[in-house]
């Protein structure tokens, strides 16, 4: 079973929730927001780190099979679906609607991708890269993050499956500009799926990286090196 969840994020992302057959203050380490991610004394480095990218400049940042090693395999997009989604017993996802239970954050410039890897037992691996102004990246997906770790326990009811979800903010390697990362446990039908979703904001660009918490821990730095080699 496959359900989109918010978590990514971002909407946060509506966290796919990867393993089953996928709120308080930041959850971050937060450093100062930032004019530090360009040299100082650059105002032309200082503007560039600042504007938006398009999404056709974030997709060629994303991960690919070459940089994560044999045993991963691309996933095809998944075909838009068009269940309801419902969150019960969270009153802050609530309120946030389609921020929370759709299938992307509210940023409109975007670029995915989804790695299945089979080491042992099958899981998945998924990345997203969003851009815009620090500011708006920033509140976004704090708000969104705020509201799902403050929930310790929700449910979240997909077309006729319901999931019962429990949540728990963790910390986030000192990356970037913030950091944001939370634990969900997922639960139906007599399983339980871990699935752990960090974000780090750089700049003007956000990274959320969701999945096994061994395969987001080992491939966060790589995602983050990748997205901002070029500004």
């Amino acid at each position: 079973m496959r359900v989109r969840v918010a978590t990514t994020a971002l909407g946060l992302t509506a966290v796919a929730v990867l393993a089953l057959p996928a709120c308080s203050t930041h959850a971050s380490q937060a450093k100062p927001a930032s004019p530090s991610a360009a040299p100082t004394g650059n105002p032309a480095a200082a503007e560039q780190s600042k504007a938006p990218l398009s999404s056709a400049a974030l997709q060629p940042r994303l991960l690919d099979e070459s940089d994560l090693g044999p045993g991963y395999t691309r996933k095809p997009e998944a075909p838009v679906q068009h269940d309801d989604v419902t969150v019960l017993g969270c009153r802050a996802l609530t309120k946030l609607g389609e921020a929370a239970t759709g299938g992307s954050l509210d940023f409109p410039r975007q670029a995915k991708t989804t790695f299945t890897y089979t080491g042992g037992s099958d899981s998945q691996l998924s990345e997203e890269l969003y851009s815009d102004t620090p500011a708006k990246l920033s509140d976004g997906t704090g708000r969104i993050f705020d509201a799902m770790t403050g929930c310790p326990t929700y449910q979240v009811v997909s077309g006729s499956t319901a999931i019962d979800v429990t949540s728990q903010k963790t910390a986030a390697p000192r990356l970037g500009d913030e950091q944001f990362s939370q634990l969900l446990t997922f639960s139906t039908g007599g399983q339980d799926s871990i699935v752990k979703q960090t974000a780090i904001r750089d700049g003007n660009l956000l990274l959320v990286v969701s999945g096994s918490p061994a395969l987001v821990d080992q491939h966060l730095g790589k995602a983050l090196a990748k997205a901002t080699a070029t500004r």
